[in-house]
């Protein structure tokens, strides 16, 4: 029952502010504008209560303002598909918001320079969404509209709106608006120049990451990162792990490697290491790992095998590798490879069975290159 209920919750969440999360971030700041007009309305009752504004235009105001803000849940709910953008709809809400402050300006009588202060609010809440030319143009909108309200309650009726108060008060809210629309505006460059350098930053740690895994010549394995993946391995495979899977390891070696850089230079060499690397990467199977173990020599984890099916993987590898053409390479030269292959025996340290490998690698080479020899 428990658990029926969170999922009738999580998806009654889902159904009202969506599943992306730019969404539900757009839906929260409305939630919070709606907060707003609530207790903006609230306080509009208590002003009619107490005879300090008409009740018939305030409910006018009132039902404007509620019925605007579901509209503007519904505009931002389905915005991707009416392809509203984001910028647009923050520019909506508060002129919405600035002409609701016009109207509660009008009726608010002696409370009305209170009410300026949610203007301030309005022009602080565009900094989430707008540019800070486009917030200080709001802010500049906000002006003539409040401060052509403030203008025609002075001239229609001095008693009340006498002409000096609305014009201080105008001066108090223009100092307001333009340094809140200033310093909102400094504030979304400093948000921006954070969120660029954190780009960047995540961008420098993923490339350390990768010059700490990566070979940059082959984009292999380089030796470290393999150094790692034995040690996750010699864990996954410790007395205490479970049942005891088998696994391999086999040092490769390009035949005659060094003639290719003697007789057609580095840059050919690198070709070939580079080619090499292409090939033989797609004859693994899907957990193995082939890693540059340092200039010619490759060094190929195959965990969870047995030395046949280690062996098949090498003799595919070894096939490909045959086929392989560099351009600039005299076509007479087969490119080959010799390997040495160990299985790690229960409880053995993974060097060992590189020891063994290696020693396997040197008897491929002693008979003739070109070959698999077993450990």
């Amino acid at each position: 029952m428990p658990l029926r209920s969170f999922s009738a919750s999580a998806g009654a969440q889902a159904a009202l502010f969506g599943a992306e999360p730019a969404l539900r971030r757009m839906l929260n700041y409305w939630a919070a504008t709606a907060l707003l007009y609530v207790a903006g309305i609230s306080l509009l009752a208590c002003q009619v209560a107490w005879g300090y504004s008409a009740a018939f235009p305030a409910t006018v105001l009132a039902c404007s303002a509620a019925g605007g803000t579901l509209c503007f849940y519904v505009l931002i709910r389905f915005s991707s598909a009416l392809k509203l953008p984001a910028e647009v709809l923050a520019v909506l809400q508060s002129l919405f918001a600035i002409g609701c402050g016009m109207g509660a300006y009008a009726l608010a009588g002696p409370m009305r320079a209170a009410l300026l202060t949610m203007t301030v609010v309005i022009i602080a809440f565009c900094a989430f969404a707008l540019r800070p030319r486009q917030t200080l143009l709001l802010a500049m909108a906000a002006l003539l509209g409040l401060g052509g309200t403030m203008l025609r309650l002075s001239l229609g009726d001095p008693l009340r709106y006498p002409p000096e108060v609305e014009a201080m008060t105008f001066g108090y809210l223009a100092a307001a608006l333009v340094s809140t629309a200033v310093l909102t505006g400094e504030m979304m460059k400093l948000r921006q120049r954070m969120q660029r350098k954190t780009l960047d930053l995540t961008a420098a740690l993923e490339t350390i990451r990768t010059l700490a895994t990566v070979d940059e010549l082959t984009a292999l394995a380089n030796r470290r990162y393999m150094n790692t993946l034995l040690q996750a391995e010699e864990r996954r495979q410790s007395p205490g792990a479970g049942h005891p899977v088998r696994s391999c390891v086999a040092l490769l070696d390009l035949d005659f490697f060094k003639q290719v850089n003697d007789q057609h230079g580095h840059a050919l060499g690198d070709a070939v290491l580079r080619e090499f690397a292409a090939t033989a990467r797609g004859a693994l199977r899907t957990r193995d790992t082939l890693a540059r173990w340092g200039g010619e020599e490759f060094l190929l984890l195959l965990p969870d095998a047995a030395p046949n099916a280690a062996r098949q993987v090498l003799e595919r590898m070894l096939e490909r590798v045959h086929l392989l053409h560099v351009e600039g390479l005299d076509p007479a030269h087969r490119i080959s490879f010799s390997a040495g292959l160990a299985e790690r025996r229960s409880g053995e340290p993974f060097t060992e069975a590189i020891s063994r490998a290696d020693k396997a690698l040197y008897r491929a080479k002693a008979n003739g290159r070109d070959r698999i020899e077993t450990a």
